[in-house]
């Protein structure tokens, strides 16, 4: 686990830009694996939506994992960190609610990438959603629950 040192050190020089598209990961606290149960997956996958719906992003893929997140987004109001830490504090929230957890369900830090214009974007996006493949959850992205990607 990271201290609060390095995870702060994460944050240095991040910056944010409307319109740009960012690759967002994030971890469960000590890779817990919360969203194992995919009723409790749907609870973030509410939240991507909501943020959509805020206009604050619009979602181009994302695939909620049992213990991390991948989200490919494009930034339309707010910054980076504040959509993030959002979508992430009104997770826990629906999280407690649902299953009488207290506490944090995060790793205080995300991983993100600003992705250039001239990357495929569909090859990203294919990356994120074959996630639940590579970890041998599923044989085929069709059967697993949690994800989505504007192209599909």
């Amino acid at each position: 686990m990271r201290s609060p040192h390095q995870s702060r050190r994460l944050r240095v020089g991040r910056y944010s830009e409307q319109g740009r598209i960012y690759l967002v990961t994030s971890n469960t606290l000590d890779r817990q694996p919360l969203f194992a149960d995919w009723r409790v997956g749907c609870l973030l996958a509410k939240q991507f939506k909501q943020a959509e719906r805020d206009q604050l992003v619009h979602s181009l893929a994302w695939v909620v994992m049992p213990d991390h997140f991948h989200w490919l987004l494009e930034l339309r109001s707010d910054s980076l960190s504040r959509v993030v830490g959002r979508t992430k504090s009104l997770t826990r929230l629906a999280v407690s609610a649902a299953i009488g957890r207290t506490g944090s369900i995060w790793q205080a830090s995300f991983h993100d990438r600003a992705i250039r214009r001239e990357d495929d974007l569909k090859a990203v996006a294919r990356y994120i959603v074959l996630n639940p493949v590579r970890a041998g959850l599923v044989e085929r992205v069709g059967d697993y629950p949690l994800w989505d990607a504007v192209w599909i």
